[in-house]
């Protein structure tokens, strides 16, 4: 059977038009000389491959239609996704017409004999044909002259990324089909039934990304030589940021909370809270470094997850600020308290024999007096600059001088134990805010 079709075809191909046989004559050609059949090497006699049909005339259609076969990989770092597609493209030869309703399937290798489209890949990186166990092609011929060229094809294609939001992103790629050396004028590239020419990529279950949305489109590209048809399926990807929150965020989370541990240890245990925030820090270090190695260092996007890994380092390293200044007042206000012990007793001892608070309030007022020409008054915590007899720049140094004493009072710590007390409501409270700022922005931004 199949060879009684192949010599049917052989026929109805090299035959002038008028002498074309139909499957009805085929009992005739059985009775011919088979002899006279043409070979191979005659398979060219009265078609030229170099032509395109309607050569010199209306442009060629061909409609195509694609299988999404499988993603295997979609890398950030080098910004491109491959794919394996089956790509089927249909044009119609009118010397390719033969009688009757039949379509033949052609051995593959005789596409070498037939004109082909130049359609390639835009943007592609890497493409192959399959050939295991013979080449990957297929050539279906109809009786309308119509002709099915599938191929399968992997192929890296460049996908430009946004990673701004990442983990928390959603990216657009394309995969897009042009004729290489027939324009406009030649050629014109359709879609076979729209949306509904691509099918596969629906059902792909991707590690971490999901399918969004997809659609076609047509368009044309200009370039210097002539304006080429062009056929776009683009496709968005959702990132699955669920591995992502286990994997980084809920760690980092938990080490800002540990940080906070010390704020209920006491001030004396200097060991115990120096070891929680130089860890925490520590930990939260190798974490932020651990992110970053995934991606390429030629890498700069900041990146969303930089951005909170950067937020709970600074409350970490924040905590253990918090203890270092708290724990240098409190030995500062001991130093202050330790030379006045000894001089407090003696005092008491003398003040049972002379009020020495009368001689200090006589002395102060004799003192005010020998100075009240100068209207230079002593107050308990400034000095007033007013002075008539006071020089310019005496009086900006006075002024200056009791600016930094009011600057340093104000940032002096009166109670460094208050320090811990009000670290234990301030830090969670502001980083529950930020955290709030943080997602309503990536995820509604």
């Amino acid at each position: 059977m199949f060879c009684r079709y192949f010599c049917f075809l052989s026929l109805c191909l090299f035959l002038p038009t008028q002498r074309r046989c139909s499957l009805g004559h085929i009992s005739d050609l059985r009775g011919g000389d088979t002899a006279s059949l043409p070979g191979f090497e005659n398979l060219t006699m009265g078609y030229n491959k170099y032509l395109r049909p309607y050569f010199g005339g209306e442009p060629v259609q061909i409609a195509m239609s694609l299988d999404i076969a499988s993603i295997s990989s979609i890398s950030e770092s080098d910004m491109d996704y491959t794919a394996t597609i089956y790509l089927r493209q249909r044009w119609t030869d009118p010397r390719l017409v033969f009688h009757g309703n039949k379509s033949f399937t052609l051995d593959a290798r005789l596409v070498e004999l037939l004109w082909v489209p130049d359609t390639y890949i835009v943007e592609s990186k890497r493409s192959f044909l399959h050939d295991v166990t013979v080449g990957n092609r297929l050539i279906r011929l109809f009786s309308n002259g119509t002709i099915l060229y599938a191929l399968r094809i992997t192929t890296t294609v460049a996908c430009n990324m946004d990673l701004s939001k990442y983990p928390m992103d959603t990216q657009t790629c394309r995969l897009q089909l042009e004729s290489w050396g027939y324009d406009e004028n030649d050629v014109i590239f359709t879609w076979l039934r729209g949306n509904d020419s691509v099918h596969g990529i629906e059902k792909l279950r991707l590690s971490q990304y999901t399918v969004e949305r997809y659609y076609t489109l047509v368009s044309k590209s200009q370039q210097e030589t002539g304006s080429y048809p062009r056929l776009i399926l683009q496709f968005e990807l959702r990132r699955n940021v669920l591995y992502f929150i286990l994997e980084t965020y809920v760690p980092s989370t938990l080490l800002v909370m540990l940080s906070w541990v010390s704020f209920w240890i006491t001030l004396d245990s200097v060991p115990a809270r120096t070891c929680i925030g130089v860890t925490t820090v520590l930990s939260m270090t190798t974490l932020m470094i651990g992110s970053r190695s995934s991606l390429s260092k030629t890498n700069c996007f900041i990146k969303a997850i930089d951005v909170y890994l950067g937020i709970c380092f600074s409350f970490i390293f924040g905590a253990l600020v918090e203890y270092a200044v708290a724990h240098y007042s409190s030995s500062q206000k001991c130093a202050a308290k330790a030379p006045q012990e000894g001089p407090a007793n003696e005092l008491t001892k003398e003040m049972e024999e002379v009020n020495i608070t009368n001689i200090l309030n006589s002395s102060i007022t004799s003192y005010k007096r020998k100075i009240s020409f100068t209207s230079i008054e002593i107050s308990s915590d400034n000095v007033n600059c007013g002075g008539l007899t006071m020089k310019t720049h005496e009086k900006i140094k006075c002024v200056l001088r009791n600016k930094m004493q009011r600057i340093i009072g104000y940032f002096t710590i009166q109670n460094p134990s208050n320090v811990d007390h009000y670290s234990k409501l301030l830090f969670p409270l502001f980083f529950m805010l930020v955290n709030v700022f943080y997602w309503a922005y990536y995820l509604y931004f």
